[in-house]
Parts: structure tokens; C-alpha cells; sequence
């Protein structure tokens, strides 16, 4: 990390001062350091591997190579906000930080540190610029706002795992396709509470500090369409896609917040040609697979995407002229089982099993057996049902507490209610059994 922060830092400082030539000079060697850093520690073993198999499957016959290199925690995460720092100095949106204390604590801020947000320099630096006053605001915010995370975290990611973890562990040869969508459903879940829980923590402990970070989800599970899911799901990462990936290969205009998501990329401006734009989202997404982790089942995951987004982009023009209540109820009915279905080879553990699973939900035969126990699919429904309960009571809430003062009786004694359950729940599950499934990207 010592190395990428100095190298930017000291790369942003010159480009000011710099020609053009040299400014693309200067980029070009922020991205080899932090890509190059990047690919030695999380992907060169991979590449070795996929390098040798084919070499032996042409005839060639080489050993493989022993190497041991220890991923450095959080680097995905830090690698991604040290070159959107270094790239929005060089697009002219924000100035460089010569406070070189100031800098290094945008790229190293722990609460965010190992699995996102994704910040930006100009959505954080300020804060860290100007000093911030105490407020007891900023203190019950965060703690209610971490008690939330680990309470999405112990009490329900952590006990949906179990069911996961037996679920993929059966051969499957033995599941039936109802099995399939179950294990689909249920790792959506558990990866949903178990990340969005983090972002939650990390959101609750920097706002303790008086740091205001962007939110990271939005009911994700109530997406209409495959371009709502992407701007209500890990916001923070599929707006840095879209900014610094996906839209300057489409050539189009880029964006400056970790806002909306790749839901915004088809609202940008600019003259790109349909073909261009439908090449540079498979690259994108695959791309954006890879990053997730060194598996072809992450590529895959990734191509499933953009193939999804390329139908519905395709599809969606047929829509328009649907009533808006039809719209959205088919909408989530369509969306939630495709967004659903993806995360089969996210969890997979090879691409073969991953594409028989996807098999067995397309042959009629496979529907008529369960092969699980009976809490799995028990636990799944209850869940769904859960998250569509929950958000129609949170949009009935925000309604009914707009027209009330924080210190109205009815809000205080909804918050006592709400904090007293949670609490003894978390007390009583939180124990260190599972890690944040992001940790390992």
C-alpha cells in the first residue's frame, strides 16, 4: 500500500505543472504501479495456472509452479480508490492534496478500508480537511447504524450460511431445480445481509468521527429491472465501473460521485456507437467478474450480466407503453429471479458445477424432487417475504415520521421498540464464526 500511495501522491503533485504528454506519462505510471501491485498479489498465481493447463492441453507438458504469496488485505478496495484519485486529478476534477498526511488517510481510513465503500477523494478529503465539531448526532447516528450492521450480520447472514454451505456442498447430480433456485436464493441473501451489514459498520463508525460516506445499498431485491438492481446494489463499486471503466471505453462523458450507480451509464452524453457501447459492457462486466475474485466462475458471473443488461436494454424500448403499476410488479417478478439466478457460479465452486446448476433450472424433469431439508426452502420464503415487509413498512414510516418532530413520542417508542429486540439478538448470536464474505475480494 506504501508504495501505490506515494507513487500517486507524488505523480498527482506534478501533474498540475505538467504538459499533456507528461500528464499522460504520469497516469501511465500510477496505473502500471497500482495495477502491476494488483495483479502480482491477487492474480498471478491464477494466470500461471490458466497459462500451464493450456499448455498442457496443447501438448506441452509443464510443471506447475510453486508460489506462496500472501493477499494483502483490502487491496482490491485501496487499489481502486488510489487510481480513481490519481485519474480524476488527471481529468481536472479536483485539485491534488499536498498534505501528504491528509492523502494517506483518504486511501488507508479503516472503516472502509478492507471491503468498501469504494470512496472518492472529493467526497472524503474535505472532510478530513476541515475539523469537525462534536455532535451527539453524529454519535447516535453511527451507533445505531453499526448495532443495525451486526444485528444483518449475526442474525441473519451468519445463520443463513449453514444452509448455504450444506447446500453447495451436495454433488449435483442429486439436486433437483428447485434445489438450484433455493441455493440461488438463499446465497443472494445471506451476501446481501453480509455485505450490506459492512457497509452499514463502516457507514456507522466513520459517521462516530463526523465522516459522512455514501450509501452503498438500496433494497437491491426490489429492483424492476436489471439497470435498477446495479443502482441500488453495491453503489459505491458499480459507480467506479461505470466511471472509470465502462463509460471512457464507450467514450462517454464520466461522472464525479459514487452515486446511482451503472444505472446512470445510459444517461450520460455522448456520440458512441451502439457496437462500441456493447463491446466495452462484456469487457466491463468481465472485467468487473474478475475483479470479484481469481475464478473463471467470477468471469462467468460477470458475462451472465452483461448479457442480461444487453436483453433488457433490447427488451425495455416493448415496455414503455405498460401501465406503471404493471410495470413495476412485472418488473420485480422478471428481475428478482435473473438477478437471483447469477449468483450460482458467484458461489460455485468450479464452472462445471456452476453451469449443471443452471442446467438443471431449464429441464422440465429436474423440478420434481427435493433434495434438501424441508428450513431451507422454509427459510428462503421467509426471507423474501421479509425484505418486501420490511421496505413497505420503511416507505409507510418515512410518510408517517415527515409529519413529526425526532422527539414525538411515537418515533422515540418505535426506536425503544425496534433497539430493544435488536440488541439482545445481537448479544445473544454474536459470536466469531463466519467473516464478511467480502474480506476475500
Amino acid at each position: 500500500m506504501l508504495i501505490s500511495v506515494v507513487v500517486d501522491y507524488l505523480v498527482s503533485i506534478r501533474m498540475p505543472t505538467s504538459t499533456q504528454r507528461i500528464k499522460h506519462k504520469l497516469l501511465l505510471t500510477s496505473l502500471v504501479v497500482n495495477l502491476g501491485l494488483l495483479f502480482y498479489f491477487k492474480y498471478l498465481i491464477f494466470f500461471s495456472e490458466t497459462a500451464i493447463g493450456l499448455a498442457n492441453v496443447f501438448g506441452a507438458q509443464v510443471d506447475p509452479l510453486v508460489m506462496k504469496i500472501i493477499l494483502p488485505l483490502g487491496i482490491s478496495f485501496y487499489t481502486f480508490q488510489t487510481i480513481s484519485y490519481t485519474v480524476d486529478v488527471y481529468r481536472g476534477l479536483i485539485k491534488p492534496e499536498r498534505d501528504f498526511v491528509l492523502y494517506g488517510c483518504y486511501v488507508t481510513f479503516f472503516p472502509q478500508l478492507v471491503a468498501g465503500p469504494v470512496l472518492r477523494a472529493i467526497e472524503v478529503i474535505p472532510q478530513f480537511a476541515n475539523r469537525v465539531k462534536f455532535s451527539w448526532l453524529d454519535i447516535s447516528t453511527g451507533l445505531r447504524r453499526i448495532l443495525y450492521g451486526l444485528f444483518l450480520k449475526v442474525v441473519i447472514a451468519d445463520n443463513i450460511a449453514p444452509l448455504v454451505d450444506d447446500g453447495f456442498l451436495m454433488p449435483v447430480d442429486t439436486m433437483s431445480a428447485l434445489d438450484v433456485w433455493t441455493l440461488a436464493f438463499l446465497f443472494g441473501f445471506q451476501i446481501y445481509f453480509d455485505f450490506s451489514a459492512y457497509s452499514h459498520i463502516a457507514l456507522g463508525s466513520a459517521r462516530l468521527m463526523g465522516i459522512c460516506f455514501p450509501e452503498n445499498f438500496n433494497f437491491p431485491y426490489i429492483a424492476t429491472s436489471p439497470k435498477d438492481f446495479w443502482g441500488r446494489w453495491h453503489i459505491s463499486l458499480s459507480s467506479w465501473i461505470r466511471d472509470y471503466l465502462y463509460l471512457p471505453l464507450a467514450g462517454i462523458k464520466v461522472h464525479d460521485r459514487s452515486i446511482g450507480g451503472l444505472a446512470n451509464a445510459t444517461l450520460a452524453g455522448g456520440s458512441s456507437s451502439t457496437k462500441k457501447k456493447y463491446r466495452s459492457l462484456f469487457m466491463t462486466w468481465a472485467i468487473m467478474g474478475l475483479w470479484h475474485g481469481a475464478n473463471w466462475t467470477f468471469v462467468l458471473w460477470g458475462i451472465y450480466h452483461s448479457i442480461v443488461i444487453v436483453i433488457y436494454r433490447i427488451v425495455a424500448p416493448v415496455t414503455r407503453g405498460f401501465h406503471d403499476r404493471l410495470k413495476v410488479i412485472g418488473g420485480m417478478v422478471v428481475t428478482l429471479p435473473i438477478m437471483m439466478l447469477a449468483w450460482v457460479p458467484f458461489r460455485a465452486e468450479n464452472l462445471n458445477d456452476a453451469v449443471q446448476m443452471w442446467l438443471k433450472v431449464f429441464d422440465p424433469s429436474a423440478y420434481g424432487v427435493l433434495g434438501m431439508r424441508e428450513n431451507a426452502y422454509l427459510a428462503a420464503a421467509f426471507v423474501m417475504a421479509s425484505i418486501f415487509l420490511t421496505y413497505w413498512v420503511k416507505n409507510k414510516l418515512i410518510l408517517i415520521v415527515m409529519g413529526m418532530r425526532r422527539g414525538d413520542i411515537l418515533v422515540v417508542a418505535g426506536e425503544v421498540l425496534v433497539f430493544s429486540i435488536m440488541i439482545p439478538l445481537v448479544i445473544i448470536f454474536l459470536r466469531p464464526i463466519n467473516q464478511f464474505i467480502y474480506f476475500q475480494f
